[in-house]
């Protein structure tokens, strides 16, 4: 009965024991290096009349896009990828096809964390359109005014970027080289996007870029992004600044339906001596994809960050 006992009594403290070392067991770092985030947006409007009094033209129209961020974050390294893309036609009757969205926007900026959240960064952006563009709001007919990489805006530089959550990012580049691309041989005229002579297809600058990014939370599912930049050229005229604002409002109706008003100030000298605005408002389909928890998101483990 004794030696029943002894054993019994030693098993017993052998599974306690063992049941303490895997409760104990340090927890991995789960959380991953590269995280997706993206919305994939198709919006559509249409109206009708027959024998309205209050007059009107039928007319139907429709926009896409795609706005996706892949970060890739470990240890101390930062590269954060933007992609967003945009184009929308209305077909009114009388008048015909006209763009009313058209944009191409690519982004990368690469950091290594030198101080708590402030990264040594480099990187390039690239900006331009997919069709051409015309005077009169974009009648075919009238004076072609841009065209796909005309212009198109190349950027490569480096600096430091000021990031201390997923919401705000900052970017300062003191050394930046901007290129300006006119591919369209009928826009290659001197004066037009700044090209110094007739025929020229490109324009180079370098000077100061910087940009920011602020993402606001206004209500549970009502967002606004906004981002700015500045640009100073070194070379020509440091006062003259490209000044450029973005905002989108986002408000999610559910999982597939969104609204989605959009704000646009640019000025550049280069294009027109005034400010350009742009404005859309559109309801309709909206995927958000989200794959992946960013680790700067991982509360319960920040082990990643000592490294």
């Amino acid at each position: 009965m004794k030696k029943l006992l002894l054993i019994s009594s030693i098993s017993f403290g052998a599974a306690v024991l063992a049941q303490e070392a895997k409760t104990e067991a340090p927890v991995s770092d789960t959380a991953k290096a590269w995280s997706i985030q993206g919305q994939n947006t198709l919006m559509l409007n249409q109206a009708a009349f027959s024998n309205w009094v209050g007059g009107g033209a039928n007319n139907v129209g429709w926009l896409a896009g795609v706005n996706y961020n892949l970060t890739y974050e470990k240890g101390k390294d930062l590269w954060e990828n933007i992609i967003i893309l945009g184009y929308g036609q209305n077909n009114t009757q009388g008048t015909g096809v006209r763009k009313t969205q058209d944009v191409i926007n690519l982004s990368t900026n690469y950091g290594r964390e030198f101080a708590k959240h402030w990264y040594l960064s480099a990187g390039a952006g690239l900006q331009t359109q997919f069709a051409p563009g015309y005077e009169d709001g974009n009648n075919p007919d009238a004076k072609k005014i841009s065209n796909f990489m005309a212009p198109g805006y190349l950027s490569v530089g480096a600096g430091v970027t000021y990031r201390p959550n997923d919401n705000l990012t900052v970017t300062l580049r003191p050394a930046n080289a901007r290129w300006t691309f006119v591919l369209d041989e009928d826009l290659q005229k001197a004066g037009t996007y700044g090209l110094k002579n007739d025929g020229d297809s490109s324009l180079f600058q370098f000077g100061f870029l910087g940009t920011a990014m602020y993402k606001l939370k206004i209500m549970e599912n009502i967002t606004l992004l906004n981002t700015a930049s500045v640009f100073s050229n070194y070379l020509d005229h440091p006062d003259r600044l490209v000044l450029g604002y973005s905002g989108v409002l986002s408000m999610k109706i559910n999982k597939y339906i969104s609204t989605n008003v959009t704000l646009d100030l640019l000025y550049d000298h280069n294009q027109i001596w005034k400010t350009q605005l742009k404005q859309t408002l559109g309801v309709g389909l909206a995927y958000n994809f989200d794959n992946g928890k960013k680790r700067s998101e991982n509360k319960d483990n920040q082990s990643w960050l000592k490294k």
